[in-house]
């Protein structure tokens, strides 16, 4: 009976995340505008945004003109910078009280690369995009091999579980191989990494943005 159960389960986050990889990259260079377009809206130059994240000019011209994906983390840092949603950038605007993501629905899907933009590292989905106001963002995520060890510090929390796969997670000074079905939730505050541990895995990630 479990095991019926734990095969429907495989089946139904198989559809979801399926087609992530075949996705246009038109949809992908929505993040890279979107940035762009809530700096100007606050009058900001590139050098007063690099002031306010830390980021280098070049890597913040590299993100609008989609060089560079970038990723979550950096997202959240560059929402605060920009006293703007998180939400907003990742996936845009909602606009309903609530959101139903039916199995067979498409989904807004982004990829996030390496900062030298060398190395897709992961692809995501918006499962909640239509709703306004949104405090949280729940994705699907598409994890591959992260060699270069990028830790991510920012504010927020965050909830994974594991739905295919071997995850690779490291959280301060410790480390973890989590399978399917193991979950994590901390406080994005603390360096942390999350990757494949071999070939490609996929989670469900639910990101507070604090």
């Amino acid at each position: 009976m479990e095991e019926k159960k734990h095969k429907h389960d495989a089946d139904y986050f198989k559809h979801l995340t399926g087609d992530i990889v075949t996705t246009l990259p038109r949809e992908m260079d929505e993040i890279g505008i979107r940035i762009k377009n809530i700096r100007e809206e606050k009058g900001l130059s590139l050098d007063e945004l690099s002031k306010l994240t830390g980021f280098d000019v070049d890597l913040l011209s590299n993100m609008e003109e989609n060089r560079i994906q970038p990723q979550l983390g950096t997202v959240i840092k560059l929402s605060k910078a920009l006293d703007s949603a998180f939400g907003r950038i990742v996936s845009g605007v909602g606009d309903k009280l609530y959101s139903v993501t039916r199995k067979n629905e498409r989904t807004k899907i982004s990829r996030s690369t390496s900062h030298k933009g060398e190395k897709q590292v992961y692809t995501y989905m918006s499962l909640a995009p239509e709703v306004k106001g949104r405090h949280m963002e729940s994705l699907i995520v598409h994890l591959e091999e992260n060699p270069e060890d990028e830790m991510s510090v920012h504010d927020g929390e965050e909830f994974i579980y594991v739905l295919e796969g071997l995850v690779a997670l490291k959280i301060g000074t410790d480390s973890f191989i989590l399978e399917p079905g193991d979950s994590v939730y901390y406080l994005s505050t603390t360096p942390h990494l999350i990757a494949s541990e071999k070939g490609n895995a996929t989670i469900l990630a639910v990101i507070y943005e604090g």
